[in-house]
């Protein structure tokens, strides 16, 4: 009995080994699909940033490496951000034998949902955020101050949103797989409304750049995305199902 819950162990921990390595392989695919596009990838992400830069201005790197690493490192993330769905895609994998055939059917959308909202959160960040608080903060100091953002700095800058953004929008997700999994109930989280607005603004505070507007831009959208979230569980509750074997 012993030896085959050992080689049974050992059997999990191969498959892991083998999607974790399928994981990392797509990642590497992805990267080196796009590392020759890498400064035209910059390009179109620092595009909100230029077009806000007064008259004869230019972004300038203080660092002699950084017009190569910062295009290298920028790719590198849009390749990690692009195998997600690869990257879920093997966690469910692994973990699907294990499901009850109603928990399959729970999950699955639940997973698609994260991934579409993740990538939803960028593209919000990316087409309505970054527009509006560049163009505040470059309209804004003494007139006297010539503005030119450091393109390192500004790598740094916008990956902070992206994640931020791309985390946030899955509110609606963890919400239902709360109220699913029976750690609270939609009851309980409309009771505590107030605290949860008020934590939301402090989880915005330390996700994005220390300004307000950021601050407010995140914590706004998450704030919706919660009443989204309670009333798709409210929809989505689990009902009770006749126990099933896991499935493999």
């Amino acid at each position: 009995m012993s030896d085959m819950t050992n080689s049974g162990f050992i059997g999990h921990l191969i498959e892991l080994r083998n999607r974790l390595i399928k994981a990392l392989l797509s990642i590497l695919i992805i990267f080196v699909s796009l590392v020759y596009f890498a400064n035209d990838i910059y390009a179109f992400v620092a595009a909100p940033l230029v077009e806000s830069l007064p008259a004869n201005s230019t972004m300038i790197a203080t660092d002699v490496t950084a017009p190569f690493f910062a295009p290298f490192k920028l790719t590198l993330f849009v390749a990690l951000f692009l195998a997600v769905p690869m990257i879920l895609h093997q966690i469910w994998g692994f973990l699907a034998p294990g499901l009850y055939q109603h928990e399959k059917r729970m999950l699955m959308p639940i997973l698609l949902s994260s991934i579409l909202l993740f990538y939803a959160g960028i593209a919000f960040c990316y087409f309505v955020v970054m527009p509006i608080i560049l163009g505040f903060f470059t309209a804004v100091g003494p007139d006297m101050m010539t503005l030119s953002p450091d393109i390192s700095s500004y790598l740094g800058f916008i990956l902070k949103l992206f994640f931020a953004f791309g985390v946030a929008f899955e509110i609606p997700v963890a919400i239902m797989l709360l109220c699913w999994s029976g750690v609270t109930t939609t009851e309980s989280l409309a009771q505590k409304r107030p605290y949860i607005i008020v934590g939301v603004f402090v989880v915005a505070m330390f996700l994005t750049p220390p300004d307000v507007l950021s601050q407010t831009l995140l914590a706004v959208p998450m704030a919706l995305l919660f009443e989204v979230g309670l009333l798709l569980a409210r929809l989505y509750s689990k009902k009770p199902v006749a126990e099933e074997e896991p499935h493999e």
